[in-house]
């Protein structure tokens, strides 16, 4: 199509008309959707105890482990064990563990890529 048949087109004055039954179409459709009853609410008087004691959980959950660490950084033991934690020398046993999580870590994202970008999502 060239610019001269474009202008053409676009410079009658055809009045365009919708498709036989297209606004009684639409008219029917809107009808039903004001007819339509309203959405329910979201239950926020039942979820709200369950969210408070997840948070009571969490809080306390925090202060636990706050309390355990104060306790724990004063005793010798631990500093023992973080000295022979920290000399250990790289080995091939530790490599394969390594390898084995970057592994796993690589197949669970890629089988994430993959099913997102069957869904449309990517």
């Amino acid at each position: 199509m060239d610019d001269k048949t474009l202008d053409h087109i676009l410079a009658t004055d055809d009045e365009l008309l919708p498709s036989s039954g297209f606004v009684e179409a639409v008219m029917t459709r809107i009808q039903q959707e004001a007819a339509a009853p309203a959405p329910l609410p979201f239950p926020w008087k039942r979820v709200l105890p369950g969210m408070v004691a997840a948070a009571g959980g969490l809080v306390w959950v925090a202060v636990s482990f706050g309390k355990e660490m104060a306790t724990a950084v004063h005793s010798p033991e631990l500093h023992a064990a973080h000295a022979q934690t920290f000399t250990i020398p790289f080995s091939l046993q530790n490599a394969g563990w390594i390898t084995l999580a970057l592994g796993a870590s690589l197949l669970s994202w890629s089988f994430a890529r993959r099913i997102a970008g069957r869904s449309g999502l990517l």
